[in-house]
């Protein structure tokens, strides 16, 4: 056994020496031939190397060939370019040449030409001095033969140039104005017309009495009461005077405040109805017929608003519309003439394409003052700017408000339409009436003014001051002289007279000469 493992190990002992010695002799071999590849590796790198210098000298030798190929192309074309400048630079020579040579004679030709002007100016300032020398010897002869001197012959020259300076002047002036006067006369009226066609307004005058019927005389008794406490009673509340006279089955109800009378009329009128007349009973008949002209005024104010076609009014401003009803200016009922205003104001904008909307409000609104201004201290104009302003109205209707009696400067073109709308509702016949005072005062002022130009003989006043004659002194107004005294009456008249419409000026020159056959 011993014999068998000794055996066994020997075999694998040799086994390891065998592949020991096995390995060194693989490993030497291997070397061998890494040896003989590095050899041959190197020397083809070096046959590379070799092939890569002589291929790099063959490409610098080939540059080289190039570069001074290039070369002698560039020193070719430079050639070039230099010969061809050469050429130009001597043209332009050659050019400079000729210019400067026709620059020589242009100038001997401008010395000779100057000599020739100065040899001219000469002459001219020889003629002129004989001219001078003539001019005077004339002036001496017209002298001795007109017996004027030159000062007196140029006063002559002077007032015979003005007199034909004032004639032409005249004669421009009347052309022009006429016209001007055409053209505005045609356009204006087109304008007036079509919104005054297109405007129907009604002008009731309420008057200072109101009439209430009875049904027979014994109710004045009645209405007067025991010892007249009745009568008291009600003019105490309502502020008016009653009128009880022998005018038969009637009662005059007096009052400047044509509110309170229309209180004073509906509370009457109830009490008659009803029949029983005393002192309480015509407590509440007064405090129903005020509460019955509230509503009759915020009524129509709305109305009007409508009618006018202006919209969105604070409520404040309906109602002080509404109290226009009862007041009038020269019998002419406020609230109409407003709402005619409006709509003439309308017409006008959309006439000249203007905002219609806004020119009915500024029109409607425009003597808005006159509904308290009973009541407070100032204008109407000045209250109606104020109201406004309260109640947050535009700037432009304000403006209107304020210019339409020509206050203030107008700051838009709904300002002037709502100012000539206010004086064709005015002006226009039937629509108010003037006081005998006023009348004859602005008649007179006409004749005044008229009467006031040197040279008027007389002046009339005629068509309820709607035209005006001047009779002129023929010795002292020529016919040419008319057109401009004719002007300046009618400047003044502007300036000085306040009046609707328009005013003609008629300036008459007349000659007669009278003898007798004897």
């Amino acid at each position: 056994m011993i014999y068998a493992i000794c055996g066994v190990c020997g075999l694998i002992v040799g086994a390891v020496a065998a592949w020991l010695i096995a390995s060194k002799v693989v490993i030497a071999r291997k070397n061998k031939e890494d040896e003989a590849t590095i050899g041959t590796a190197q020397s083809r790198a070096k046959e590379i190397i070799d092939e890569a210098t002589k291929a790099g000298e063959a490409k610098k030798r080939e540059a080289l060939v190039e570069v001074k190929e290039e070369s002698i192309r560039a020193k070719k074309e430079l050639d070039r370019e230099i010969r061809q400048r050469n050429a130009e630079v001597q043209h332009y020579e050659q050019r400079v040449l000729k210019k400067e040579e026709n620059l020589d004679r242009k100038l001997e030709a401008v010395e000779k030409k100057e000599a020739k002007i100065a040899a001219k100016e000469l002459e001219l300032e020889r003629v002129m001095s004989e001219q001078e020398e003539a001019r005077d010897r004339q002036i001496q002869e017209l002298e001795k033969i007109s017996s004027m001197t030159s000062e007196q012959a140029k006063e002559y020259l002077i007032k015979t140039v003005e007199d034909e300076v004032q004639h032409e002047t005249a004669v421009l002036i009347k052309d022009l104005e006429q016209k001007a006067k055409d053209e505005a006369d045609k356009k204006a009226k087109e304008l007036v017309i079509n919104a005054i066609q297109k405007t129907a307004a009604d002008h009731v005058a309420e008057a200072t009495i109101s009439v209430v019927q009875l049904p027979s005389d014994e109710m004045k008794g009645r209405i007067i009461g025991r010892e007249g406490r009745n009568i008291r009673t009600l003019e105490t509340l309502t502020g008016i005077d009653l009128i009880i006279d022998d005018t038969p089955e009637a009662v005059v109800i007096s009052g400047f405040d044509p509110i309170r009378r229309e209180i004073a009329r509906i509370a009457l009128e109830k009490l008659i109805v009803d029949g029983r007349i005393h002192p309480t009973r015509i407590e509440e008949m007064v405090e129903k017929a005020r509460k019955e002209v509230e509503q009759s005024i915020k009524e129509a104010g709305e109305n009007a608003a409508l009618e006018a076609g202006v919209h969105n009014i604070h409520p404040e401003l309906i109602k002080l519309l509404g109290k226009m009803k009862f007041r009038t200016s020269y019998g002419q009922n406020a609230l109409k003439h407003s709402v005619e205003v409006a709509l003439l104001a309308g017409q006008l904008a959309g006439e000249l394409g203007l905002d219609v909307r806004l020119a009915k409000r500024a029109g409607l609104l425009h003597d808005i003052g006159k509904s308290i201004d009973q009541e407070m201290e100032g204008t109407h104009v000045q209250i109606g700017v104020d109201l406004c302003r309260k109640y947050k109205e535009s700037a432009i209707v304000i403006n209107a408000v304020e210019a339409h009696h020509g206050d203030v400067e107008f700051q838009s073109l709904i300002a002037c339409i709502v100012q000539a709308a206010d004086a064709i509702s005015a002006a226009r016949p039937g629509a108010r009436k003037e006081t005998l005072e006023t009348y004859t005062t602005r008649l007179k002022q006409l004749e005044d003014i008229s009467g006031s130009f040197k040279g008027v003989e007389k002046s009339f006043a005629i068509q309820a001051g709607r035209e005006v004659r001047v009779m002129v002194v023929p010795e002292q107004i020529n016919d040419d002289n008319m057109v401009l005294l004719a002007r300046d009456i009618s400047k003044k008249i502007e300036a000085e007279l306040e009046y609707p419409g328009q005013i003609k000026v008629n300036v008459i020159r007349e000659s007669r000469v009278t003898d007798y056959a004897k």
